[in-house]
Parts: C-alpha cells; sequence; structure tokens
C-alpha cells in the first residue's frame, strides 16, 4: 500500500470519528439542557431529582425513536430517489415536530395500552416512579441498540415491554394484563402480512393497468389520478383518525363558529374522518388530471417516465406520515415521563397524565434531533437494503401503511406501523420475484445447494478414505498411489466447493428481497418485548437497590 493510500485512510477516519463526537455531543448537550431545564422548573419540589432524571431518560428514548422509526416514514422515498437523504431528515424533522406539538394531544394514558394495572401499585407512588423511569430507559436503550444493528423495530412494542418488565419487577406477574399482551404478540404477525399483502395488491395494480399497457402516456392520465386519489383518502383519513384526534374539539368548535352545527365530540368517527378524505381525494382527481395532460406529452412511453409521475405524491406521503407519527409515537418518550410528572407534582399515581407543554416539547425535539443525528442508518436499511426501490413500489409501501392502520382501526387490531411499513417493503419485494419469470434464479440456486452438498459428502468420502489408508500399518505401492490421488482428489473437491459456494452467493445477493436482512429484522421483532422487559427488570432492580 502507498504513502498516499494510508494518508487518505487516515483522512477518512478521522473524518468518521470527528463527525460521530460531534453527534454525540450533541446529543448530550441536548440531554443536559432538558436536565437543566428540568431543575429550574421543578426546583424545591419533592423528588424533583427523579424527574429531571426521568427528563434525561424521556430525551434520551425520543431521539432514539427519531433514530430508528422514522426511517418507516422516509425510507422508502430515499431509497427510491424521490427524495435525497437530505431533503428527507428536513422534511421529516418539521413534519414529526410539527405532529408532536400541534396533535401530540394535552393528556396521554401514563402506561402505553393499558398493558399493567396500575392500582396494584397501591399508594407507593416512589415505587410507580422507579418502574416507569427503568421502562423509558430500557425501551430507550433497546432501541439504541437495534439501530445500532440496522434493524427497524417497534418503538411501542419496546415501551411496552419496557413497562411490563418494571410492572413484573415491581408488582409481580398478576400486574400485567395478558389479554393485551396476547394481541400485542398477535400484531407481530397482523401487522407486517396485511401491510405486505395491501402493498403488493397496489405494486401488482399499477402494473397491470399502466406499465404492462402498450400506450403507457394514455393509461397514465387515465390512472395515476385514480392511484393520488385513493392515496389522498388514505391520507387524510389516516390523519384524521390517528394524527388529529387530540385536536378534534378544537376542529369541531372551529367549524361551528364559521359553517354549521356539529356536535362536539372527543374524537372523530370512522364516518367523519373519510368524508373529509373524500372531499380531499375528489379535489387531488381533478388537480392530478388537469397537471398530467399538460405534463404528459412531454414524456416517453417508457416505465421511467411513468415513475416520476409519483415522486411528488411519494414526498406528500412521506411529510404526512411523519406527521402522523410524530402526533402518535411521541407519547412512546413522553407517556412514562409525564406519568413521573403527575406522580411527582401530586405525590398520587393516575392512568392518565397532563401534558406541560415543555414535556411535549422535549419528545418533538427529541425526536427530530434523533432523526437528524442518526436517521441515516435506519433509512438507508429501509430504502435500499431489504429491496430496490422505485418511486412506483415506494408509493404502494406508504399507501400500505396508511391503509392498513385504517383497516387495523376499524377492526380493533392491534398493529405495529414499523411493522406494517416493513412488511410493505418485504411485500413488494416478493412481489416482483414471483411476477419476475426469471425467477428461475430460485430454481438455479436450490440446484446449486444441491450440489454443494454432494461435493461436501463426495469430500467427506474421500477424507475418510485417506485416514483409513494413512491408519494402515502395512501400506503396498497401491496404498501410496492411491493416497497420493486422493490428495489431489480432495484439494481439486475444496477448490470446487468453494466455487460453487461463490456462485451461490452471488445469486442470493440477485435476489429481489435479502433474505440475510429479513431473517435479522424478524428476529429483532421477536425479542424486542421480551428483551425490553428483562432489560427494564434489571434496571428497576438496580434503581431499587440504589434506593434502598
Amino acid at each position: 500500500m502507498e504513502i498516499k493510500d494510508i494518508h487518505k485512510i487516515e483522512k477518512q477516519a478521522y473524518k468518521k470519528s470527528h463527525g460521530e463526537l460531534t453527534r454525540i455531543g450533541m446529543a448530550l448537550f441536548f440531554m443536559v439542557a432538558v436536565l437543566g431545564y428540568s431543575f429550574i422548573t421543578s426546583g424545591g419540589v419533592p423528588n424533583n431529582l427523579f424527574l429531571a432524571i426521568a427528563t434525561v431518560f424521556g430525551a434520551y428514548m425520543a431521539m432514539n425513536i427519531g433514530a430508528n422509526d422514522v426511517a418507516n416514514n422516509v425510507g422508502p422515498a430515499v431509497g427510491s430517489k424521490a427524495l435525497t437523504m437530505t431533503g428527507a431528515i428536513i422534511i421529516a424533522m418539521i413534519f414529526e415536530a410539527s405532529g408532536a406539538i400541534i396533535a401530540g394531544g394535552d393528556v396521554v394514558s401514563t402506561i402505553k395500552n393499558g398493558i399493567i394495572d396500575i392500582d396494584k401499585f397501591g399508594q407507593q407512588s416512589d415505587t410507580f416512579i422507579w418502574a416507569m423511569m427503568a421502562a423509558l430507559l430500557a425501551a430507550a436503550l433497546w432501541l439504541n441498540m437495534a439501530t445500532f444493528a440496522r434493524a427497524p423495530v417497534s418503538t411501542t412494542h419496546s415501551i411496552v415491554g419496557g413497562v411490563m418488565g418494571a410492572g413484573i419487577a415491581a408488582a409481580g406477574f398478576e400486574i400485567v394484563n395478558w389479554g393485551t399482551m396476547g394481541a400485542i404478540v398477535g400484531s407481530w404477525i397482523i401487522s407486517p402480512v396485511i401491510g405486505g399483502v395491501v402493498a403488493a395488491a397496489f405494486l401488482f395494480a399499477i402494473k397491470k393497468t399502466i406499465i404492462f399497457q402498450e400506450n403507457k402516456i394514455a393509461a397514465s392520465l387515465k390512472w395515476v389520478p385514480v392511484y393520488v386519489s385513493i392515496m389522498a383518502w388514505a391520507f387524510v383519513t389516516y390523519l384524521v383518525l390517528k394524527g388529529l384526534k387530540h385536536i378534534w374539539p378544537k376542529f369541531l368548535t372551529l367549524i361551528n363558529d364559521w359553517f354549521f352545527t356539529v356536535e362536539i365530540v372527543d374524537k372523530p368517527t370512522m364516518l367523519q374522518a373519510s368524508t373529509i378524505g373524500l372531499i380531499v381525494a375528489i379535489i387531488s382527481f381533478f388537480l392530478v388530471k388537469a397537471s398530467l395532460r399538460r405534463r404528459l406529452p412531454k414524456l416517453n412511453n417508457d416505465r421511467e417516465s411513468i415513475n416520476i409521475l409519483f415522486t411528488i405524491p411519494l414526498i406528500f406521503a412521506a411529510a404526512l406520515l411523519s406527521f402522523a407519527h410524530g402526533a402518535n409515537d411521541v407519547a412512546n418518550a413522553i407517556g412514562p415521563l409525564a406519568a413521573i410528572h403527575d406522580a411527582v407534582m401530586t405525590g398520587g399515581i393516575n392512568a392518565k397524565a397532563g401534558i406541560p407543554f415543555w414535556v411535549m416539547a422535549v419528545g418533538a425535539f427529541g425526536i427530530a434531533l434523533g432523526l437528524g443525528l442518526y436517521g441515516p442508518r435506519l433509512i438507508r436499511t429501509v430504502g435500499g437494503e431489504i429491496t430496490e426501490l422505485d418511486q412506483m413500489r415506494a408509493f404502494s409501501i406508504a399507501m400500505a401503511a396508511a391503509i392498513t392502520v385504517i383497516i387495523a382501526s376499524q377492526l380493533g387490531l392491534p398493529v405495529s406501523s414499523t411493522h406494517i411499513a416493513i412488511g410493505g417493503v418485504f411485500g413488494v419485494g416478493f412481489l416482483r420475484e414471483w411476477m419476475d419469470k426469471s425467477s428461475s434464479l430460485k430454481q438455479e440456486i436450490e440446484r446449486d445447494k444441491q450440489e454443494i452438498q454432494e461435493e461436501k459428502r463426495l469430500l467427506s468420502a474421500l477424507r475418510s478414505e485417506l485416514n483409513m489408508l494413512l491408519d494402515k500399518k502395512q501400506k503396498s505401492a497401491a496404498d501410496y498411489q492411491r493416497i497420493t490421488q486422493l490428495y489431489s482428489s480432495i484439494d481439486r473437491e475444496k477448490d470446487t466447493l468453494k466455487k460453487a459456494k461463490k456462485v451461490l452467493k452471488k445469486e442470493k445477493k440477485s435476489l429481489y428481497v435479502k433474505r440475510d436482512i429479513v431473517r435479522k429484522i424478524i428476529t429483532a421483532w421477536l425479542i424486542t418485548v421480551p428483551a425490553a422487559a428483562v432489560l427494564s427488570a434489571s434496571l428497576f432492580y438496580m434503581i431499587k437497590g440504589i434506593m434502598n
């Protein structure tokens, strides 16, 4: 290696380490800032030290949500080249923070999904505070480890596992609502399957109605407005149901002041949400139709040109998904923190707690900061390392994310947005494999696997024969000649086996869905709740030991 190459490597290593130190420094600065603010605002309150430490844990959790979970919203858009990494991060940071602050809610459940019975704590507010602190830190640590391993996991499942583990450590197994836990376990299967099926169905429909048509331009004019209007309906309905539920009464009050009288209710119904979505969908249909009449004459009659038409809808999808995610998943960071704040300030334990604006801000800006600092790692995984994405495939995944949540909410099924999005990526990848007739590639892989097994058996037989001859005490000239031949044959077989393995590895890389990454992600999903629970229980005992 030449001196200039060594200098180049050293320069790259320095740049990488310097960048990492900068990221760590910014994260630490944020946590120190929220620590200081918590002390200032809660000075003189008993147990304010617990609140200050919990605030740091909440900030750490929020940053890890941004680093891991937000990749599901913008990863497909980046992988399809609809957005640059920088553009995606800027959009996601703005809309995640906006969703958390505008629609994050004035009140949250202190125990996520009601998985434990807080009455089991009795009047032991200190024990409750320790349990929530352990849950928050355990969930954040697990997300941190998953992000480092490039495994997108559910932040909801992480905090559920944390709360469950700390609850069991504090009050025994009877504290857990096992029916709710069973439903959460069921969501591990339901979420990715529905997401994958819906994404594959939309991609198949786009291919059949546009890509496989001889006149793709005419087909686009007919069908693209339909798909975009369906997207508009799905996303507006999804946004109203999931992202705007906390400000729905205020919205209805505004409607009453301006237009007509409606009954003020706490949250929107499916009919109300879908009606608003339908109005936006109709408007979107005519706007897209008019835009296409101007654009299509300038485009070529090929797949690349059609892909371009889905770019802007995909950017809107990424932004809306980020807004809804910020509104919903900020509770994973601030729910336990709000519970601790309420317990410290009131000295009691409540099922629901009000959220001071500064607590909401910790969650909102923590998510945005975590995304900006560490989000690219998971965005690359979701956007390009599982399967190759273009705008049509990414559009189908975004559609699956919105529609699956709507279906699941109406059926009362607990689903994970992370699992839905990744399931959508799996779905479009496997559809491509199924539709591509050169998926004879899979047959070649199986054939090569069998050949490798045959080579291994032959190599084993040759070695056994060689060992038997070597063990012979009295060897004839023919034995020595055979030994020489066996050594030569074994060397040849080793070489053949090595080449066959290389061919197989290359063929596996050519598959549309990378099996190794799929296995890693599914494994991470399966162990998220138990891993977070064990970690949380351990942290609870540690905190309890320190305090006693």
